[in-house]
Order: C-alpha cells, then structure tokens, then sequence
C-alpha cells in the first residue's frame, strides 16, 4: 500500500470516527429523554458517554482542521509580516509547532499511563476512563506527523523534524536548566505567530515551558484539556454549533430572507434589518467563529448591492454582524463563560437579552438611517406574501423557541436541547424541506462542524492548562491585590478593562480568552464589587467588539477571505458600525441597570 493510499485510509478514518461521534452525541440524550418519557428510564452512564464522547470529537476533530491546515492563527488571511525574514521566520514556526504538538503528545501518554494504573470508574460502567482518554496521546502524535508531511519545501520538513528532536532536548537533556531559559523561549513562542504558528502552539507551549520551569509533570496541561472537554455542559457546544451548520448547508438562510423582507422590507433599511436579524440568528447557533460571514456572505451581499445599497456599507454591515447574536440564547461563549466563571447559564443567558437587543438595534437604525439617505427600494407590505413567507420559515421559526421554553421551562437540560435542535434540524433538512442530501450537505456540514470544533477545542484545552499555571501561581490574586493598590476609582477599573479586554479581542479567539483571561479578571472585579453577570456582559461585549477592531480582529480578515477584498477596504466599511457598538459597550460598562438581574 503506498503512502498516498495510507494518508487517504488514515483520513476517512478520523472523519468517519468523528462524525459517529458528533452524531452519537446527539443521539444518546435524544434516547434518553424518549426512554425516560415513556418507560420512566433512562440509559445507564449516558451523560458519561456523552461528555467522554465530545473528547473524541475534540481531538479528531483537530486532525482534521490539521488537514485542512485550519487552525487558528493570528495572521489568517493577512499577508505575511516581514517579508525580508519571512522564510527564517517560517523555519522557526515550523519547529515549534512540531516540537509543541509533539510535547503534547508525550504529556498525554504520561496523563493516560497514570489513569490506567490507577484506575477510575468506567464511562457508562464498563468502558475504562484511560481507555476514551486515548484520544489525547493519539491526535496529537497524528497531528505531529501531520505537521511534518505537510511541509513545503526540505527546508521546512527539516524544521520540522527538528522541532520534535528540540521537544525531546528541552523535556530530557536540559532538565532544570529550563527556568533560566523559560523567558526566552516563551518569547520565541510568541514571536513566531507572526510566521503562521498556530495559536494553540504558542499558549499550550508556553504552558508545558512554565510547568517544566517549577519541576511540574507537564501531564498537568492534559489534565486540565481532559477537566474542561468532559465537563458537563461542553457537549451542548459542540452540538449546537452542528446545528448552525445543518441548517447553514440547506436552505434554512434563504428562507429567513425571504421571511424577514416580507415582513419588514417595507420599512426604509428594511433589508439590512432583515439580515442583522439572519446574521444574528446564526450567530447564536455557531457562535461569533466567523461562520455566519462564510456561510450567509455570498448570499446576502449580492442582494443588499442589488436592492440600492453600497458595497462598502454591504462589506460593513455582514462583516459586523458576523458576530452580533453572540449575547442570545444558545450561545456557545455565553455557555462557556457560565462554565469558567462558575455563574448559573440560564442567568447569563437572561442578563444577555437587553444588551444583545440593543446590539441589534443600533445596527438596526443605522440601516435604516442609510435605506432613507440613500432613498433605496422598499417592498410594499403583503399579507398574502407576509402568510407565505412565515409558513416557508416555521421551522426555523419554531427552533430558537423550542431551546428557550426547553431550557427555563425545565423541560430539557441545557445538552438535550442541544441534542434535540441536531435531531430537529436533521429531520425539517432531510424529511421536510429535502434541501440536505446525506452523501453532500449533511457530511459536508459534519466535516467542517469538526474543523472548527478541533480548531477551538485545541486552544480551549491548552488555555486551561495555562490558566491552571497562573492559579496555581497566585498571578490572579497578584493582579487583583496590585488593582486595588493603584485603581482606587470603580469608574477607572471599568475603563482599564474595557482597554484591555479589546486588545485581547484582538488577539485571541474568544473562546482561549475566556479560558485564559477569565480567572484573572474575577478577583480584580470582586475588589470593585462589580456583579459576577455585569462582568460577564462587559466581558463578552468588548470580545465581540474585538472580532471587528483593527489590526487583527478575526472577522476582519474572514471577509477579507470570504469576498476576495483588501484587508484596508474591510476596515474602512466597518468603522461607522465600529462607532456603533463601542457606544453599546460603553453603555453595557456604566449603565449595568439594563442588565436583567444586576441590581441597580
């Protein structure tokens, strides 16, 4: 067999694996919920299953955003800095990736030897824990080599295969010579994102350096990979960021344009409302990932040009809506923020209503306000058309409000609703509207669900084995004692972190940012008596507003990717919607009143 035919089986493997995985995730609670309602029973460890079961679609999921070279770095879609160095520069990023993936792998080997001799309860009573937790050691050596294969040119293969050879040198050979050379490799971690690194290699590398520096097995960062995955709301993530995608790949957009234009197309700007309104929604499915501008793009900007509407403000209003549900039930980074900062999620969920209106809102009127300067088309209002319009869309209609009366009527917990949602949209795709084929919209919607959830479940897991370093070295209550000591006003704090928090916008997806900078800022926050849900709503706030702020907001350079447009035409035709929602964070930071369940 040749290696081309090994690559191509190894490939359907992974996929093959992954997506029975997401779908058996699905399955499980679906079946259990049926089995309780009918025979008052349930399925005997399936929540176990379900939790073990998002570990696998994790890290099979990651091999294949390694395939598809999908991982998140900070210059995706950006030319390549520094020309002039540019090829040195990818040498290094080569060997660091390699030798950071490579230091993975053997700390998992070392987390999964350690839970096999000492072994747990089994996942649904027969399943050994070390035995799912295989996945860990597995995906990353696969990725490994991955990394290595992939390499263009002998130069870069060869940085490659000397950055497991330098793994092997730090972990072995230099032993407690590392704290003297921790800063310094850290530093060169950081430095060679700038050369398309993934982000992932940067935090889970400078993680095992700073482990290794205080003589700490560096099983402590797949520890903490394995503590975050199998928690018990994670796997709501994954199967509702599924569901964004389902109904992405069928005609669920279509029709919501169709729905919402009839509805308000007769208002001035009533197209621009009609998709914020469809950006949004898919938003609160997938999550502020930038799916919504990849998938909803190509069908929204033609139309808006079409109907009177300039390019540019086109360009502005999806790139800025390609993250604007992101305070709306069932999002993905509300549910995670709940998890880290250990606040109830249907709380969050409710605290995120007024200012994720408001979000809408505003964008909403500055549609408008553009429909009546630039006197563009309206369609007059039918009621025959409206009826036709809202019968089509039902069952889109109808999917949010089954989530909501799931979740706080008490029905569901929060991962069968998400179960269910996969369930329903399989159905209204396959059964009711035809438009999803299993061979073509249903496995492309799995394989590139998995891609994302490799690429943001790579990053989640290694920040929260950075995160457990700064814990553990007291870095949070440091900062918070050093806060108190030269911020005495509760006004300046707000501010100082509103800064702060747009930069790390800026800089990282916001799933590692709540991984990672979360713990910091909850005993800052509590020096200032700032309510746990006003933070989270400042927090999520700023990071939405970080996906569009120069000069590496993440949404910036997916539409860069997605309508083949200059990085410097995006910016300029999201700066009036920038203006916008920094005063909605503004508003959000000082006037917490309008926060359901903030006191006043």
């Amino acid at each position: 067999m040749t290696v081309r035919r090994i690559a191509a089986l190894w490939s359907y493997i992974e996929t093959a694996v992954a997506a029975a995985a997401l779908l058996a995730m699905a399955a499980f609670p679906v079946l259990e919920m049926v089995l309780r309602g009918v025979f008052d029973t349930g399925i005997a460890g399936s929540m176990g299953f379900v939790q073990h079961l998002t570990l696998w679609v994790a890290f099979a999921g990651a091999l294949i955003a390694t395939r598809q070279r999908r991982h998140l770095t900070i210059t995706s879609g950006a030319s390549p800095l520094f020309p002039r160095v540019g090829a040195v520069g990818r040498l290094f990023a080569a060997g660091a990736t390699t030798a950071v993936t490579a230091s993975l792998c053997w700390a998992s080997l070392q987390f999964v030897r350690s839970e096999a001799q000492f072994p747990s309860a089994g996942v649904g009573l027969w399943v050994p824990v070390w035995v799912m937790e295989l996945i860990l050691p597995v995906a990353f050596a696969a990725m490994t080599v991955r990394f290595v294969l992939q390499a263009e040119g002998r130069a870069l293969m060869v940085a490659s295969i000397a950055g497991i050879a330098v793994a092997a040198a730090v972990g072995f050979a230099i032993g407690g010579s590392v704290p003297a050379i921790t800063g310094p490799l850290i530093a060169l971690l950081a430095l060679v994102l700038l050369f398309g690194a993934p982000i992932f290699v940067f935090i889970g590398g400078a993680a095992l350096l700073l482990f290794l520096a205080d003589l700490v097995p560096a099983a402590a960062v797949p520890v903490e990979i394995y503590r975050i995955v199998v928690s018990p709301s994670i796997p709501a993530i994954p199967l509702f960021t599924l569901t964004g995608y389902l109904l992405a790949e069928g005609g669920a957009g279509e029709r919501l344009v169709r729905l919402f234009r009839a509805l308000l197309g007769w208002l001035p700007g009533g197209l621009p409302i009609a998709a914020t309104l469809v950006c949004a929604f898919f938003t609160t499915f997938t999550g502020a990932s930038g799916v919504t501008i990849l998938a909803l793009g190509g069908l929204l900007l033609p139309v808006l040009v079409q109907n009177g509407y300039s390019g540019r403000f086109g360009l502005g209003l999806l790139t800025s809506t390609g993250s604007i549900g992101l305070l709306f039930p069932p999002s993905l980074a509300v549910i995670l923020y709940a998890v880290v900062a250990q606040v109830p999620i249907p709380d969050l969920f409710m605290a995120g209503l007024v200012p994720g209106a408001i979000m809408v809102g505003v964008i909403c009127l500055w549609g408008i306000w553009i429909g009546r300067r630039e006197a563009t088309p309206r369609v007059p209002f039918e009621m025959r058309a409206a009826v036709s319009a809202v019968n089509e869309a039902k069952w889109e209609i109808a999917l949010p409000v089954i989530v909501l009366v799931g979740i706080f009527g008490g029905y569901t917990t929060l991962v069968e609703a998400a179960a269910v949602t996969v369930v329903y949209a399989l159905v209204v795709g396959l059964v009711v509207h035809r438009d999803l084929r299993l061979a073509d919209n249903v496995l492309g919607g799995l394989v590139k669900c998995l891609s994302l959830l490799g690429g943001v479940f790579v990053i989640l897991g290694v920040a929260m084995g950075l995160t457990n370093y700064l814990v553990d070295a007291q870095i949070p209550s440091r900062a918070a004692d050093w806060a108190a000591a030269w911020i005495d006003s509760r006004i300046l704090f707000l501010l100082a972190l509103n800064v702060f928090l747009l930069v790390v916008g800026c800089l990282m997806d916001i799933f590692s940012a709540i991984a990672v900078v979360v713990p910091l800022i909850l005993p800052m926050a509590e020096v200032f008596a700032i309510h746990p849900l006003h933070l989270g709503m400042i927090f999520l706030v700023n990071l939405e507003l970080g996906y569009l702020t120069p000069p590496v907001g993440m949404n910036l350079f997916l539409s860069a990717y997605r309508f083949e447009k200059p990085l410097m035409e995006v910016w300029r035709s999201t700066l009036p919607f920038l203006v916008l929602l920094v005063g909605v964070v503004l508003l959000v930071t000082y006037l917490p009143q309008i926060i359901i369940g903030v006191p006043g």
